[in-house]
């Protein structure tokens, strides 16, 4: 039942360790999803069009050291792709770079793009607005129960299968040299929706609490279809629960432990694990380890302004540490509603695990 009643979603226990096929709260540990080998590399979806009420959809992908997909371009999708595990190469337009953990690539529509892996296990994230492009990897893929890429391919594709899958999609093939990887230091995001690099902990950065938030997309790159922010903190209580009228929210634990309320649940987040919460999810979240990570991806970029509007920019690439935590107060009533922020409570009280 695909529901637009906020208040509806409002009761929802979250879905836990499957894709709803319908715009719910849910929950995946690492590693779940729907699975496909593409030419020995492992797709994990784990969010599709019907997930996301056609915001968006995102997968893992999973391969060994050459493992490879050649030039391809989207005609309607922004896309990003963010580096998890290894090393790969990335050619975007006429531009290459040897890529790391953290580093982050944004393909807009029509921008050719290809990569390598480059690393006996490479792992990397990518997500797509609006959704739909993921069909064709359901399409073009071979369905497996695996959870790590094969150590030989056993899935090859062809280029008429992949012209014939991706034309009715939008997506295109060109023919372009794979020109020399350059070792710029790409440290800012551009002022428009243009293809660009960005390595770890650069981009725009504001300080709230005892965390940093890096911007690795904003809504000026994405035609404001969503913006993507990296969180760096340590132990933090629960925030003020609330919900949100016009956005959807994803949270990606990166590193560390994150806790999650989720519609008066509470659900822990280690490596891998996301949690999707469309609009009228109301939640919370709190970190439980140092130095913790969580990528946020929110669809549209109405809730952008947040962090700066609360926090204070800064050049710095650690957040602040001390004993005397302070978190700052709910947002003026009119803010609120400039933001999309609807303020249900004060932070809940943490209930579970508290011997771990």
């Amino acid at each position: 039942m695909t529901t637009t009643d906020l208040e509806a979603i409002h009761d929802l226990t979250p879905v836990r360790d499957r894709l709803p096929g319908e715009p719910v709260p849910y929950y995946l540990s690492s590693g779940e999803g729907l699975r496909y080998e593409v030419d020995g590399q492992l797709w994990t979806v784990i969010a599709r069009a019907q997930d996301t009420g056609g915001l968006f959809d995102a997968a893992y992908i999973s391969g060994g050291r050459g493992a490879h997909t050649g030039y391809h371009a989207h005609r309607d999708q922004q896309r990003s792709f963010f580096v998890v595990d290894g090393t790969v190469q990335v050619w975007l337009g006429t531009q290459s770079r040897v890529l790391v953990p953290g580093d982050t690539v944004h393909v807009p529509p029509g921008t050719p793009v290809a990569y390598r892996m480059l690393s006996h296990v490479t792992r990397l994230l990518t997500w797509a607005a609006p959704g739909g492009s993921l069909a064709y990897i359901e399409q073009l893929g071979e369905a497996v129960d695996a959870h790590i890429h094969p150590a030989r391919p056993r899935h090859h594709s062809t280029a008429e299968s992949r012209a014939e899958l991706g034309g009715p999609l939008g997506i295109t093939f060109p023919d372009l040299d794979e020109v020399r990887a350059s070792e710029e230091w790409d440290a800012s995001l551009p002022a428009g929706a243009e293809p660009y690099f960005l390595r770890a902990g650069e981009g725009d950065r504001v300080t709230l609490a005892n965390a940093l938030y890096t911007y690795l997309t904003r809504g000026r790159n994405t035609d404001h279809r969503y913006f993507a922010i990296n969180t760096l903190g340590g132990h933090s209580p629960y925030i003020i629960r609330h919900f949100h009228e016009q956005h959807t929210e994803n949270f990606l634990c990166l590193s560390g432990r994150v806790w999650l309320y989720v519609n008066g649940e509470e659900l822990l987040l280690t490596r891998g694990d996301l949690v999707h919460a469309p609009a009228g999810t109301i939640h919370s979240f709190s970190f439980d380890a140092h130095n913790t990570q969580m990528l946020g991806i929110l669809s549209p970029d109405v809730f952008e302004k947040f962090f700066e509007t609360l926090g204070q920019t800064t050049e710095d690439y650690v957040p602040p540490e001390g004993t005397d935590l302070v978190m700052p107060p709910p947002p003026s009533p009119e803010l609120q509603a400039e933001l999309d922020l609807v303020v249900t409570g004060p932070p809940p009280e943490r209930r579970a695990g508290l011997d771990i």
